[in-house]
C-alpha cells in the first residue's frame, strides 16, 4: 500500500496563494444564452458594449429652468420664458435652442436645449406668465450631465468575467440587451464521509450525526457560482470510498469534508494517494480547518485512464475538514476561488473589513484564527465580539454570528477598542 502523502502544513496566506495560483491557471467551460432576469447572478460570458453615448443627449438632474449662466450675472434677474421640456420625445422636428435673455421651463431627465449651459433649481425662482425671476446665480454646468458623460459609444460597460448583479443587469438593459451569454455553472460534486454520519431520512443512532456539510457545502458552491453534486455518504472502507471519490472527479472539482485528519480511520489522503494524488498542501496554519487539503488527481492516473474520465484535465479536489464550522471556514477561504474561477469569474482578492473589539479576546500563538463573530453597531461605531461557541462542531453558533474575527497568529491577547480584521460571510 502505498505510503500517506508527506505532511505539508502552510501559513493561510501560502495556503491561499496557491490556491489562487492554481485558480487562475482554469479557464470555465461552455457558455449559453439566456434572458436578461435569467442572467442575474450568473458570469457573463461577453462584453457588453455602449449602443450609443450615454446619456444621449445632454440631461438635466433637476426640475427647474435651463438658463445661460452669464444671464444670472446681476440678481435678480427676469428672464424671457419660451416653453417647457420634459422627459420624452421632443415636439416638432426643429431643434430647440436657447437665446440670450430667455428660460425654458425642464424637467429631471429631460434633454437640455442648445445654448443653455445650466439649470435652475426651482427652489430658486418665481414663475410669471411668460417670464421667470431667478435669485440665485449659478456656475456654467450646473446640474446638467453633459452628453456621453457616462460613457461613449462603444466602449466597454460590463466585462467578461463579471458577475452580474443588479446593477450589471440594469446597465445591460440600458443598452437594449435583453439576452446575455453568460457560463454554464461547474458541476461541483460534495462527498461526505464517515461512518459516523447519515442522511437526514435515515434513523439516527445515539452516536452518529446527522450530514449537514453536504447542505451547507451546497449552498455556499450556488453562491459561488456551481451547480452541487451531493454524492453518496462514503464509510470508512476504502473500497467504496474510492468508488465514490472516482464518481466525484467525472464533475468540474471534488469536494470532501472529514476523513482528513490524523485518526486511524480518516482515510482520504491514504485513497488519494494511492491513485497517484499531487498534494499541494495537507494544512494550513488556522483555526478552525487545519487539516485542510488541496491537490489534484493527474490524468490517466490507474483506473481512470481505461475509464477514460479523465482526458480533458487534471481534476482538483479539496479534503475540508468534517467539523461543520471549518467546513463551512475552509470553504470560503480556499475553494471558493477555485469555483469562481470555474464558473468564469475575474479573480478578487480576499478583503477584509475593521471594526474595534467590543471585548478583550486571549488565545494562543501559533494559528491564524477565523472566528464566529457578532458585528455590531453603526456609523463609525461599529464593533465586533466572539460569539460564545464549543467549537468547530458548533453550527447554532456560526448561525448566531454574522462575520468571522480574523485574529493574526502571533496576538494572544487583544484589548477591547483595539482594530480587528472582519472577513464578513
Amino acid at each position: 500500500m502505498p505510503a500517506s502523502p508527506s505532511q505539508s502544513v502552510l501559513s493561510f496566506e501560502d495556503a491561499r496563494r496557491v490556491v489562487e495560483d492554481h485558480a487562475s491557471q482554469l479557464s470555465p467551460g461552455a457558455h449559453e444564452t439566456v434572458d436578461l432576469v435569467r442572467a442575474a447572478g450568473r458570469i457573463l460570458a461577453e462584453p457588453v458594449a455602449a449602443d450609443r453615448d450615454i446619456p444621449p443627449f445632454p440631461r438635466s438632474t433637476r426640475d427647474g429652468y435651463a438658463v445661460r449662466a452669464a444671464d444670472l450675472a446681476q440678481l435678480p434677474v427676469k428672464l424671457a420664458l419660451k416653453g417647457e421640456i420634459k422627459a420624452g420625445p421632443l415636439p416638432g422636428s426643429a431643434p430647440i435652442t436657447l437665446n440670450p435673455g430667455e428660460a425654458f421651463s425642464i424637467m429631471t431627465g429631460a434633454p437640455v436645449p442648445a445654448g443653455a449651459d445650466a439649470v435652475v433649481m426651482i427652489e430658486y425662482t418665481s414663475r410669471e406668465r411668460d417670464s421667470v425671476e431667478i435669485t440665485k446665480q449659478i456656475a456654467s454646468g450646473e446640474n446638467i450631465v453633459v452628453q456621453a458623460a457616462e460613457a461613449n459609444r462603444g466602449s466597454l460597460l460590463l466585462p467578461r468575467g463579471l458577475r452580474l448583479n443588479e446593477a450589471a443587469i440594469a446597465l445591460a438593459a440600458s443598452v437594449g440587451r435583453s439576452r446575455l451569454n453568460v457560463y454554464i455553472r461547474p458541476h461541483i460534486a460534495v462527498l461526505a464521509t464517515g461512518d459516523e454520519i447519515v442522511d437526514l431520512d435515515a434513523e439516527v443512532g445515539p452516536t452518529q450525526i446527522r450530514n449537514s456539510n453536504s447542505y451547507s457545502l451546497a449552498v455556499q458552491i450556488q453562491e459561488a457560482g456551481g451547480e452541487p453534486v451531493l454524492l453518496p455518504i462514503a464509510p470508512d472502507e476504502p473500497v467504496r470510498l474510492r468508488q465514490l471519490i472516482e464518481q466525484g472527479l467525472h464533475a468540474d472539482l471534488l469536494l470532501m469534508t472529514g476523513g482528513v485528519s490524523m485518526g486511524r480511520y480518516d482515510l482520504v489522503e491514504q485513497v488519494l494517494a494511492e491513485m497517484r494524488a499531487e498534494f499541494f498542501f495537507t494544512g494550513a496554519k488556522i483555526q478552525p480547518g487545519r487539516p485542510v487539503v488541496f491537490g489534484r488527481v493527474p490524468c490517466g492516473a490507474g483506473a481512470f485512464a481505461s475509464e477514460g474520465l479523465l482526458q480533458e484535465s487534471n481534476k482538483y479536489f479539496f479534503g475540508l475538514p468534517g467539523n461543520p464550522v471549518s467546513t463551512m471556514v475552509t470553504f470560503e477561504l480556499f475553494a471558493r476561488p477555485v469555483i469562481e474561477a470555474l464558473a468564469g469569474m475575474s479573480a478578487r482578492p480576499l478583503t477584509f473589513l475593521h471594526a474595534r473589539l467590543k471585548s478583550e479576546i486571549r488565545v494562543k500563538l501559533g494559528l491564524k484564527r477565523f472566528l464566529p463573530a457578532i458585528l455590531s453597531g453603526q456609523y463609525e461605531n461599529t464593533q465586533a465580539e466572539l460569539v460564545p461557541w464549543q467549537g468547530s462542531g458548533d453550527i447554532a453558533a456560526r448561525v448566531r454570528s454574522n462575520c468571522f474575527l480574523v485574529i493574526p497568529p502571533d496576538r494572544e491577547h487583544m484589548r477591547a477598542g483595539e482594530w480587528a480584521a472582519v472577513l464578513l460571510r
